[in-house]
């Protein structure tokens, strides 16, 4: 059995890390509050681009453009957000985790776009072809670094180095629910459940009409769109990590919790065996005397 030293030592140390992890909690509650404002506050713009871009390839039927059609590399660009620090639950392995255990992807075909530098971490060590890594742009978002981001895309894909684009990230639900997402970008291909329904549907679909042409319009539409769906995953990773870091914060401070209380016991029972074990020896040599 541990010494009273040992156990008072422990439980000194626990305690230490209890007030770290509560702090960290408290930190983390006030960053989820501001994050999930901005979230809120933008997925709708975002669903509606999605939304739109769909009804637009919809009704304009299957016309010839690169962003419509697969490039001819096998090489698929895959954008990982995940974030720079660690001590969030399963934050970043449940990202990590799509692209790692996709069944139908070969190691050798993909090429990481790492926005996070425990993603960029991980990818080497499992080793992938990182080639570009952004750690600043997921502590704080902005439109105009997704913007950046998606033209050296669309020039990768132009260009033919990449035949496919996707976006892992995190989807911010609620508090406590956070799910890992896997949306492809490039080439586009709308909903065909969407255009079940439409087909479904009595009321008549307004023929879609470009000025000038429609190859034109989706030159300017697709950049947009693809900028709209990285910015709004970034929105969306930002909130899911501070929400997953106060969850696994908590959690280490209610385990903390339990063993500083399993320790205080363990103590006591320490204490008391010493006192009685003190007691005996002085009876014992007090009857000695006598």
């Amino acid at each position: 059995m541990a010494s009273m030293r040992d156990i008072k030592r422990r439980r000194s140390s626990i305690q230490g890390t209890q007030q770290i992890t509560k702090a960290m909690k408290l930190v983390s509650t006030v960053k989820l509050q501001r994050a999930r404002a901005n979230a809120e506050r933008t997925r709708e713009y975002f669903n509606c681009m999605y939304d739109t871009v769909n009804s637009i390839l919809k009704r304009v039927g299957h016309i010839e453009h690169r962003y419509l059609t697969a490039g001819t590399s096998p090489k698929k660009a895959v954008v990982v957000i995940t974030s720079n620090r660690g001590l969030a639950g399963g934050y970043n392995s449940n990202v990590v985790k799509l692209v790692t255990r996709h069944p139908e992807w070969n190691k050798e075909d993909i090429v990481i776009y790492a926005l996070g530098n425990k993603g960029r971490e991980a990818f080497v060590r499992y080793g992938y072809d990182v080639k570009a890594c952004q750690n600043d742009i997921v502590e704080s978002p902005a439109y105009v670094d997704a913007m950046v981001l998606s033209r050296q895309l669309l020039d990768s894909f132009a260009a033919g180095e990449v035949g496919e684009i996707y976006l892992a990230y995190t989807a911010f639900k609620n508090t406590v629910s956070h799910v890992p997402t896997l949306l492809k970008l490039l080439p586009v291909k709308y909903d065909a459940d969407a255009e079940e329904k439409s087909e479904n549907d009595n009321r008549a679909e307004a023929v879609m009409n470009f000025e000038p042409e429609d190859t034109e319009a989706l030159e300017l539409i697709m950049p947009k769109y693809m900028t709209s769906l990285i910015y709004g995953a970034l929105v969306e990773s930002l909130a899911s990590e501070n929400g997953a870091r106060m969850q696994a914060m908590d959690n280490a401070t209610s385990n903390a919790e339990e063993m500083i209380d399993d320790l205080s016991l363990k103590y006591n029972r320490a204490r008391q065996g010493s006192i009685t074990q003190e007691l005996t020896e002085i009876i014992a040599g007090a009857e000695a005397l006598g």
